[in-house]
């Protein structure tokens, strides 16, 4: 595939560009008018879009809930889930035009373990899981969407929140899931939270069928 790379900070999107040779597209994914430009941009340059991967995220303020200032607070669901509807709004009329197409939506273990601290970053993710379920529910049978964690990956933004001594997440792991995905082979599991480094996906396309029975690999409320 020939990859668009986009993000706020100009030098690492054209480092990551660079190494790819992709398309360096910097701007910020809360904003509708550089979602658009993006998408523009792309399809003039590389063609139509038959892959989106909405990974952009921040982790939010870490401080006291009744003590962060509001626009901060609303910042990170500007950017984790704003970002996602932007992202998918905009490419999924051709996708469907075209009568092909596949979403990636990054989400997070937040969304669903107990024991955060902040409100913001949990909140923002557990939406787009939602988000995420709910677009694969809309597009069933046209694009498949899919949700998937990364697992802890070491970055700047995880090593600040959880420090050296992490058990990370190889940075491969990802990477590869999402390529199994933007395959075809595994467009039975639309809709299905699945973890870069936890799931076996090629296992969890041979158990599709009772995946789909028992309603596994969901975020749900089980009494």
């Amino acid at each position: 595939m020939r990859v668009a790379v986009t993000g706020r900070t100009v030098e690492q999107v054209e480092a990551t560009a660079a190494e790819i040779a992709g398309l360096a597209l910097p701007g910020d994914v809360s904003r509708p008018d550089d979602v658009e430009a993006w998408l523009a941009r792309t399809e003039q340059e590389l063609g139509p879009v038959d892959l989106l991967v909405a990974n952009a995220g921040v982790s939010g303020p870490r401080t006291h809930t009744w003590e962060t200032e509001t626009e901060r607070w609303w910042r990170t669901f500007e950017i984790n889930v704003l970002g996602v509807h932007l992202s998918c709004r905009a490419v999924i009329p051709g996708m469907l035009e075209r009568g092909r197409g596949r979403i990636v939506v990054t989400g997070s273990g937040a969304a669903y373990l107990p024991g955060a601290r902040q409100t913001a970053y949990p909140a923002s993710k557990a939406a787009v899981w939602r988000y995420g379920e709910t677009l694969a529910g809309e597009l069933r049978g046209r694009i498949p969407v899919f949700v998937i964690s990364p697992g802890l990956v070491r970055t700047d933004m995880t090593q600040a929140v959880f420090g050296d001594d992490a058990p990370w997440t190889p940075p491969g792991l990802a990477p590869r899931l999402v390529r199994v995905l933007a395959s075809g082979r595994a467009d039975v599991l639309a809709g299905r939270y699945i973890h870069a480094e936890h799931d076996d996906v090629e296992d969890l396309i041979r158990r599709a069928d009772e995946i789909a029975v028992a309603d596994l690999n969901a975020i749900r409320l089980r009494r």
